[in-house]
């Protein structure tokens, strides 16, 4: 049975600009905001869109994983949504079947965006609920956070 961690977070950043970042320049992203833990975003299937997989490179000592593959399943420019999906490494060589974090963003006010971060996950051990999922949504608003921090320099 599929399992859910919601959060909300509001970024003080413009929704076409944290959106660009998020879906479009997302390879150049992660590395860029996350340089202490991702090595290396490489595309190894795709053009960017639906379909697409990245192959994430961690920094050795920092994670139990050293890579995890990842599977775009949602970008939808109107409503401003992507979802990743685990599909290689990672999360699925700690005891999940299935993991996958979504955002949706929307407008809140001028030059500020609302995102909604959904972790979605099937672990395969029968265990009492676990606080990693709600780690790994901790880590995804973190990742918002250095983000919007990032942004608002650049600006």
């Amino acid at each position: 049975m599929t399992k859910e961690f919601n959060q909300q977070a509001e970024i003080c950043v413009e929704l076409e600009t944290l959106w660009q970042a998020l879906s479009k320049d997302l390879i150049v992203t992660i590395p860029k905001i996350i340089p202490n833990i991702v090595k290396d975003v490489k595309v190894i299937e795709g053009s960017g869109g639906i379909g697409t997989i990245l192959l994430l490179t961690f920094f050795s000592g920092l994670s139990p994983v050293s890579y995890q593959k990842e599977k775009i399943t949602v970008l939808d420019d109107s409503s401003h949504e992507i979802g990743l999906q685990v599909v290689e490494g990672g999360y699925l060589n700690q005891g999940f079947s299935f993991y996958k974090t979504s955002f949706k963003l929307s407008t809140t006010e001028e030059d500020k965006t609302m995102v909604n971060v959904k972790i979605s996950y099937d672990y395969e051990l029968e265990i009492e609920e676990s606080e990693f999922p709600m780690k790994t949504l901790e880590s995804a608003l973190h990742f918002l956070r250095c983000l919007e921090t990032n942004l608002l320099n650049d600006a």
